[in-house]
């Protein structure tokens, strides 16, 4: 029996990762809100992502805490009640279409359980976009609100505002999202094989530490699991790999999908780790999958049943990302 075939630590299997609503796509003139809820974010590039969208001729909106620093922890973008405030406002306000985060970095795990879900579940289906500390929203989603949601570039993100292929295969997802559906990486596979199951994770270290908090998912179970991170050493990598491992997150993981590892040391010796820890599962693993922490990364929706080929590189969603 290989790890990925054992009971769950209870004793009994854990359920499967299913397939998530998918929300309507966006249309000229949608109403986009950008919402900060996590790090600050600098007035400049949130201009510059609201311009870059109003050229996609949409009508962006900003929330209104969404330039607040915290008066004492100056790595937060305001009061976890004013980030929880505008998120929630925006998801429930019948005149939006979508929500895209400004940018990551950390305060979602302080803000998430101030939202009330109930109410963000009456609201109905919308775009939700992130990444990076977003990861935390999008395993809350998941549970709370069964929404796909896309791991993509985000409104003030440098990588977002200063890369053309970023740019566009979000707005492709957004707009034309049947134009996008197979997603291509540019290495090889880590582990050959081909698997079918449901998209989620999203930055490892958020994922790691989401681990027997509320609205997160105790398995990846049947999903296609996507990972990523930037600045981690190596040995914190192994870390948090290890701890996925050991509280049984990746038991029956169908396949995994590597994204980027920027700033976490030479690739090489990551390479070597990710084989090590990931290796044993008995799936197939794709590396380089141009996701997350790098110049040009795709939008991958999460939520969505689809096809990973390791060995072709590709990722074939079976229905278009939103509907």
């Amino acid at each position: 029996m290989n790890r990925a075939e054992r009971p769950s630590r209870a004793g009994q299997p854990v359920g499967r990762v299913e397939p998530l609503r998918r929300p309507p796509r966006l249309g000229p003139g949608a109403r986009v809100a950008v919402v900060a809820p996590s790090g600050p974010v600098p007035e400049d590039r949130l201009q510059a992502g609201l311009d870059t969208l109003r050229g996609w001729d949409l009508d962006p909106v900003a929330a209104p805490h969404v330039l607040d620093r915290h008066g004492e922890f100056d790595y937060l973008a305001g009061t976890d009640a004013d980030r929880a405030a505008d998120l929630q406002a925006a998801w429930c306000d019948p005149a939006v279409d979508a929500v895209i985060c400004a940018r990551g970095g950390y305060g979602v795990q302080r803000m998430v359980d101030l939202l009330d879900w109930t109410a963000m579940r009456a609201a109905g289906p919308k775009v939700f976009v992130g990444f990076s500390d977003i990861t935390a929203l999008h395993e809350a989603f998941a549970t709370r609100l069964g929404l796909v949601t896309l791991h993509g570039p985000m409104a003030a993100g440098v990588d977002f505002l200063k890369n053309a292929r970023a740019q566009e295969h979000l707005r492709s997802t957004l707009f034309a999202p049947e134009t996008v559906r197979t997603l291509a990486s540019e290495g090889t596979a880590l582990v050959p094989g081909r698997a079918r199951g449901v998209t989620l994770g999203g930055c490892l270290a958020l994922l790691a530490a989401g681990l027997g908090t509320p609205h997160t998912r105790p398995s990846a179970r049947g999903g296609l699991l996507c990972l990523e991170d930037v600045g981690e050493e190596p040995y914190r990598l192994d870390r948090y790999l290890t701890q996925l491992l050991r509280a049984g997150r990746l038991d029956g993981v169908s396949g995994l999908l590597l994204g980027s590892w920027a700033q976490c040391g030479p690739y090489e010796k990551v390479r070597a780790l990710l084989a090590d820890r990931l290796g044993g599962l008995g799936v197939p693993v794709a590396e380089q999958f141009g996701f997350g922490h790098c110049d040009g990364a795709l939008t991958v929706p999460f939520g969505v049943t689809a096809e990973l080929d390791a060995d072709a590189g590709t990722l074939t969603l079976d229905e278009p990302a939103l509907t």
